[in-house]
């Protein structure tokens, strides 16, 4: 399939047992919703993957039961699993969903000839530089007609202003006109050299941090990156004792490699280097990965074949990519 299920919209849902015939607005949209919810196991990932909140998500499946008259999920604290109906109403309705969907694009696609024009992107700098820079040759031999403007920026994205396109953001943009698709967690790493390690040992807890020589990041808005652990499942931030500060992501990589402290950074930056024993992880089992690497774009009625190329390639490829590396560092009790 080559783009999202289309976001279904939270449109009031008609009266009386007739209604499916007379609201296809409202069955259509708990239709996506279903499909979704099916598909990702959960309400949030369905609404990271149409780009609308969770309690849209569930509204939308809620309404769609109520028209069919039966439950389609069984919902607990811990999970969410199909109902036998749901199973049943799944396997009817997906193969259906995915022609028409195909179709759309199919149907655009032809009207608009091979996508070409121009996309402005915009990327933190370190997954820019790191992620998004290197895929761009190979989108550019597949799409020869579009043309890319990458720019690097930690600070907020003005879509409108800054005419972007696209942007790559670490976290998802609290903005309802702006939709955000989760591309792969993101995993945050404590790590040292392993020369560091054997000349001032690992912290053994989260308190130890104080106790070590810590390289920090300063983020553009003038403020350094506290340093994030999930403790007994709990959220919980230190602000760890400066011995070098940096605003660039890859001089404080470049200044724990060399063996100068320790810091946190994001999977993606350190996995390679963890694998090729450059890098020793410290803490992992607090290691938090709540959160996300997101491509953001304008919630619009039809995106321009550029960016639906560009969104479905970019997604792909990076989820493609050996970037999480927190489950191999975990030691699983005996």
């Amino acid at each position: 399939m080559s783009t999202p299920y289309p976001a279904p919209s939270d449109t009031p849902a008609s009266a009386g047992p007739d209604s499916l015939a007379d609201s296809f607005a409202t069955s259509y949209a708990g239709v996506m919703a279903f499909i979704a919810v099916a598909a990702e196991g959960n309400f949030a990932k369905a609404g990271d993957r149409l780009g609308i909140g969770r309690s849209a998500v569930s509204r939308s499946v809620q309404k769609l039961e109520d028209q069919l008259g039966t439950r389609l999920f069984v919902r607990t604290t811990r999970s969410t699993s199909l109902t036998p109906e749901g199973q049943r109403f799944y396997e009817q309705c997906h193969p259906g969903v995915e022609r028409i969907i195909q179709a759309l694009d199919d149907m655009r696609d032809l009207r608009e000839g091979p996508p070409s024009g121009q996309l402005r992107v915009c990327a933190t700098v370190g997954f820019g530089r790191k992620i998004v820079a290197p895929l761009l040759k190979g989108f550019r031999e597949a799409n020869p007609g579009i043309s890319v403007e990458l720019l690097l920026d930690d600070g907020p994205t003005d879509f409108t202003t800054d005419r972007v396109d696209v942007s790559f953001r670490n976290g998802r943009m609290e903005d309802s006109q702006v939709i955000a698709k989760k591309v792969i967690p993101m995993q945050m790493m404590l790590c040292a050299s392993p020369a560091y390690a054997a000349r001032h040992g690992l912290p053994a807890s989260v308190e130890d941090i104080a106790d070590h020589a810590c390289v920090n990041f300063k983020l553009a808005s003038g403020r350094v990156f506290e340093w994030e652990f999930k403790v007994g499942g709990q959220m919980r931030k230190v602000a760890p004792p400066g011995m070098l500060t940096f605003n660039d992501a890859d001089l404080v990589l470049q200044s724990v490699l060399d063996g100068h402290g320790i810091a946190q950074m994001a999977a993606y930056q350190v996995c390679d280097h963890l694998r090729a024993g450059r890098l020793v992880a410290c803490l992992p089992q607090y290691a938090p990965d709540d959160r996300g690497h997101y491509l953001c774009f304008l919630s619009r009625q039809h995106l321009p074949a550029r960016m639906r190329v560009f969104i479905d390639y970019m997604t792909e490829n990076i989820r493609a990519m050996d970037l999480q590396i927190l489950d191999s560092l975990l030691v699983k009790p005996a």
